[in-house]
């Protein structure tokens, strides 16, 4: 079993490699075209490879945590501890409001909040709504979330590979056969050439 596991990573793997290998990546961060490209490309290799996206991993992150959880208050304290792990920000103070909406809830009904409990979840889903309504969230407006997430991962990606590109050059230029070349421009590498 763990040889079928271990085999099927590294076909995953090697289909990634394959993908990135013909594709020619400007690496510049401050590029909005470069990072919708860079963005393309990474969406086709986890689609091609079988990878989640940022925010599949983070709603079966959720799913995987919060499984057999009865109440409505560690539920969303669970969340909130997935946001931290992932590195996700709450700019919005979406989270506070979430636990004031639970609050007036449970005050309403006198007792904790389970999740099974159908109709007083419903109250607090229409608290929600209304959360979702005020900071101009919408559920028809998720994939452009999903589309603004997986942009500001690209652009932290490739942050990273500028930062290490730049490390690997002068690195090389360190070197006393390098000493007289002369530095190529960061944004013209070929991302080929780091695989």
């Amino acid at each position: 079993m763990l040889k079928n596991i271990f085999l099927d990573v590294k076909k995953k793997f090697e289909l990634a490699l394959g993908i990135l290998r013909k594709e020619k990546i400007t690496i510049d961060p401050d590029d909005s075209a470069a990072v919708s490209q860079f963005a393309k490309v990474m969406k086709t290799v986890r689609e091609k490879a079988g990878f989640f996206s940022e925010s599949e991993r983070i709603k079966y992150t959720i799913e995987e945590r919060t499984q057999g959880i009865a109440d409505a208050r560690t539920y969303l304290l669970t969340l909130k501890e997935i946001r931290i792990k992932r590195g996700l920000s709450d700019d919005l103070g979406a989270e506070a409001m979430m636990m004031d909406a639970l609050e007036k809830v449970e005050k309403e009904i006198k007792k904790p909040l389970l999740r099974s409990d159908k109709k007083e979840m419903a109250l607090l889903l229409a608290e929600f709504d209304k959360i979702n309504k005020k900071l101009g969230i919408s559920k028809e407006n998720l994939s452009k979330y999903e589309e603004e997430l997986e942009l500001k991962i690209a652009k932290e990606q490739l942050q990273e590979l500028k930062k290490d590109a730049i490390e690997a050059m002068d690195t090389q230029l360190k070197r006393e056969e390098f000493k007289d070349e002369q530095m190529v421009d960061v944004k013209t590498l070929d991302i080929r050439n780091f695989i």
